[in-house]
């Protein structure tokens, strides 16, 4: 099978390996589709920091059941999506239900061998049936989840004002969930494409160029409050330090990047404003659940998302393009 490997930042190799055999409790799928996420550009740029090289990247899958046990609930030609934090089950995160968090994770494309693959073999109960979703929709359910997660994880609420902080995917993923609960959602962003997009297909009540002015026209639009929930989705640690700012008082500010370095922050505001702070890491059975039934009623613009395509042995010419801002990819998809 074709398999392909980042062998370390910034070489991408395509070689034939041997297909994976299936495990007890294991679920044999042919991938179907990969979509790329930031965690994959940062492997391939050498920014992630749970990552050991050589590593076949790719954690956002659909894929087709070609064999599994006959208690699995799965049987060949099933469409799935798998969700890729595979987590131990017994830990303290896990007798909680936080999975996300499991002390044991492994993540596909991250601790142990990903998607950009033509087969591929995981334990069973992290394979769904994606029924009422299409194969690309089932590709695209992680990142979204990610994105309902934190939304959930700040409990945004209609009225309120949230402002997302990185129009990537993932930012895009905050924004779609906190204005389908009724919030009035504003995103920051340096990228001028990225603000017209969300704009023009998420809906957004504003974009906010970052720039002299930005702080205020935060504030115009507030009435100099600014923001009950506040999501960080850059994945720069000056943008992260920086977005305690924008938090109003009593309200709460959600990190779902992740660098390698330090977050500080003023104390005293900290302090005045009562700001509760939060990490968002991944996402929940349940999140796949939001986003699903989100997808199923049409309110995910999916097609617009999902801006560049590629085949599986155009991975390693074609990856490196994604990085090009002139690109303006949002979602782009392998076809294995």
């Amino acid at each position: 099978m074709l398999s392909v490997i980042c062998e370390s930042p910034g070489v991408l190799r395509a070689e034939e390996r041997d297909l994976p055999a299936r495990g007890d409790g294991e679920v044999l799928m042919r991938v179907s589709r990969v979509g790329i996420c930031g965690t994959d550009l940062h492997i391939f740029t050498g920014n992630q920091p749970y990552l050991q090289y050589p590593r076949v990247m790719g954690h956002e899958l659909s894929a087709v059941v070609v064999e599994a046990d006959p208690d699995s609930g799965l049987v060949a030609g099933d469409g799935v999506y798998v969700m890729p934090y595979l987590s131990c089950g017994h830990c303290v995160a896990c007798r909680q239900g936080k999975t996300n968090c499991c002390v044991n994770i492994q993540v596909l494309g991250v601790h142990r061998d990903g998607a950009l693959t033509e087969y591929l073999s995981v334990p069973a109960q992290f394979v769904h049936k994606a029924q009422g979703v299409s194969l690309d929709q089932a590709a695209m359910l992680e990142f979204l989840a990610i994105g309902a997660h934190a939304v959930r994880r700040a409990d945004v609420s209609r009225g309120q004002r949230v402002l997302v902080v990185g129009a990537g995917p993932i930012g895009m993923a905050a924004m779609i969930f906190a204005r389908l609960r009724g919030a009035t959602v504003v995103c920051l962003d340096t990228r001028a494409d990225r603000l017209e997009f969300c704009k023009s297909q998420l809906g957004v009540d504003a974009a906010v160029a970052v720039g002299p002015d930005d702080v205020a026209q935060l504030a115009s639009l507030t009435d100099g409050e600014f923001f009950d929930a506040v999501f960080d989705a850059t994945g720069n640690i000056d943008a992260m330090n920086r977005g305690f700012a924008f938090v109003a008082h009593g309200g709460k500010y959600t990190l779902i990047s992740i660098v390698p370095g330090q977050v500080t922050f003023s104390d005293p505001e900290f302090h005045k404003r009562e700001t509760t702070l939060l990490a968002s890491r991944n996402a929940t059975a349940a999140d796949f659940e939001t986003v699903l039934e989100a997808m199923r009623a049409g309110r995910i613009p999916d097609q617009a998302l999902n801006t560049h395509r590629m085949r599986l042995d155009e991975v390693p010419d074609a990856f490196p393009r994604l990085l090009e801002p002139g690109q303006t990819v949002v979602k782009a998809l392998v076809e294995c």
